[in-house]
């Protein structure tokens, strides 16, 4: 097996972790703790509740605990969320995104939905502790802006982890052509225009303008909100957006970049790519890149994907755009409510997932069950890379393991290794990685006021931006209209809104 170089950070990390799995403390602490969460696409295909998946079920038996968990039905996640932070009535555990709470997690504890964490850490979770004391910039992401632990987060455990996404090429289409892979504005327009006359007929294709920094980052703007050394801008309002609109509005004019691209929905456009249609895009090297391989090469051995670089204007450059995560990832963190009936049970439950035996629980499973150690290397068995029912892979490991959704634990890089089993997907991922990320706005928290004077503003903003750069890439408006097309965005408050994002990423800065 073809493995991914681990960085000595992460190993380190992990060697430092406490040996211990759950204690007797921990065991005998026991009773019932109930889990709301969210019941994972991967896992309601074949459970209605955690309780029934065999990973929960080895957790509780290990912990010495009974867990109960509550999910909202699938789809109505965000609206039972609210409606359980309103109704006073809450279980001991929540999993679930509380940035998104209106005023952020500060307001939730003021609030009463649920508790700072900062004494229990110190008392009753070692691991978890160690972990945040060593990581500070990834310690920084999970506190309050007065500096509040408030969650028991998931981390993404290295760089590769936190990159999954990139323009993809049809690498076999460029060979026949005698090109490179592209990375420059002009070797993409060579390419995209080669195919077109080789008889391709979806040179670029996207489901909306689904292109995630990818060409606006030639231009040196963002599709959205971003930061230029500590300073917040609105990419659509900056000069260089227009030139980006110009260039896919040249492309949809040439009928590259497909014309149904803003009407088609998901199943479409993947239907185009799986029948080899389509030259170039945008998507995952997980469940896209991994599903379009196998179902290309059935349609033509000869058809052959690649990832390439994000795209600059000019050779050597790097980019300061494109898709990459940080390390935090809120959904799937659990904080603790304040209606929680036994705090230290459910820290010293918590903090196992950091400790040496819950790392390797929540990302491999059990030991001769799902994963073996070859040369040192912990190897997913066939229970999990042939799953005996035939699903994805990712549904496999959401039975035996967290480590495809998430959890009180941090992600292991060596799980993606196998997860990408094509040497395609390892390639893409190691190009996408080589941008720097510096423009990303972190998990910033808006006071009550903040948030909803944001809110207020943004939502039409972003209702007048959507329907009217769809007229100005499709010719139905004259680039001559972007002017006032800018001074519309400004005169309904854009600026107040950069402001407000401005002020709150003041004070994520200075945490």
């Amino acid at each position: 097996m073809k493995h991914k170089k681990i960085t000595a950070a992460f190993l380190v990390s992990a060697m430092l972790m406490s040996a211990s799995g759950c204690s007797s403390d921990q065991k005998n602490a026991g009773g019932k703790i109930t889990w709301w969460s969210r019941l994972w696409p991967h896992i309601s295909q074949t459970a209605q509740n955690f309780g029934e998946v065999p990973f929960y079920q080895e957790l509780q038996k290990r912990c010495g605990v009974e867990l109960e968990f509550i999910h909202p039905a699938v789809g109505q996640e965000t609206e039972k969320f609210n409606v359980m932070c309103a109704s006073g009535e809450y279980p001991d555990l929540i999993e679930a995104d509380f940035t998104t709470y209106k005023g952020g997690p500060a307001k939730a504890v003021e609030d009463g939905v649920i508790i700072y964490l900062d004494e229990y850490i110190d008392k009753y979770a070692p691991n978890y502790k160690k972990y945040l004391d060593e990581h500070p910039d990834v310690a920084r992401q999970v506190k309050t802006d007065d500096g509040h632990y408030y969650t028991f987060a998931w981390f993404r455990g290295d760089d590769s982890l936190m990159c999954w996404k990139g323009p993809q090429i049809r690498k076999d289409m460029l060979d026949k052509a005698g090109l490179a892979l592209p990375e420059t504005l002009e070797e993409w327009d060579t390419a995209l225009r080669k195919f077109k006359e080789m008889g391709i007929e979806y040179p670029l294709s996207s489901v909306g303008n689904g292109f995630f920094d990818t060409f606006s980052g030639i231009f040196g703007v963002s599709e959205t909100f971003y930061q230029e050394d500590g300073i917040v801008k609105y990419g659509v309002i900056e000069p260089a957006y227009k030139d980006y609109i110009s260039q896919l509005r040249t492309w949809y004019k040439d009928g590259i970049l497909d014309q149904d691209f803003y009407a088609q929905d998901d199943k479409t456009y993947r239907a185009k790519v799986t029948s080899g249609k389509v030259g170039a895009f945008v998507a995952s090297a997980g469940g896209d890149m991994g599903s379009f391989i196998p179902v290309l090469s059935q349609l033509d051995p000869g058809i052959k994907l690649a990832g390439t670089k994000y795209p600059v204007m000019n050779k050597g450059d790097i980019s300061r755009f494109g898709q990459k995560d940080f390390a935090y990832y809120p959904a799937t963190s659990v904080s603790i409510s304040t209606q929680c009936k036994n705090i230290e049970a459910a820290v010293k439950f918590l903090d196992y997932g950091y400790s040496e035996e819950g790392h390797m629980f929540y990302n491999f499973g059990t030991e001769g069950e799902s994963y073996e150690m070859v040369d040192g290397y912990p190897t997913y068995t066939e229970l999990i890379t042939k799953d005996p029912d035939g699903l994805p892979m990712q549904f496999s490991l959401s039975k035996y393991t967290a480590v495809a959704y998430g959890g009180p634990f941090v992600q292991d890089a060596r799980y993606y290794d196998q997860y990408l089993p094509y040497d395609e997907q390892k390639d893409a991922v190691k190009l996408w990685t080589e941008h720097d990320g510096s423009t990303r706005i972190p998990y910033i928290s808006y006071t009550l006021e903040e948030n909803t004077r944001r809110s207020t503003l943004l939502s039409p903003i972003q209702s007048y931006v959507s329907e009217n750069l769809l007229k100005f890439i499709t010719g139905q408006e004259s680039m001559d209209k972007w002017d006032s097309f800018v001074a519309q965005i400004k005169k309904s408050g854009i600026d107040e809104v950069i402001g407000i994002t401005q002020a709150a990423l003041d004070r994520y800065n200075k945490r």
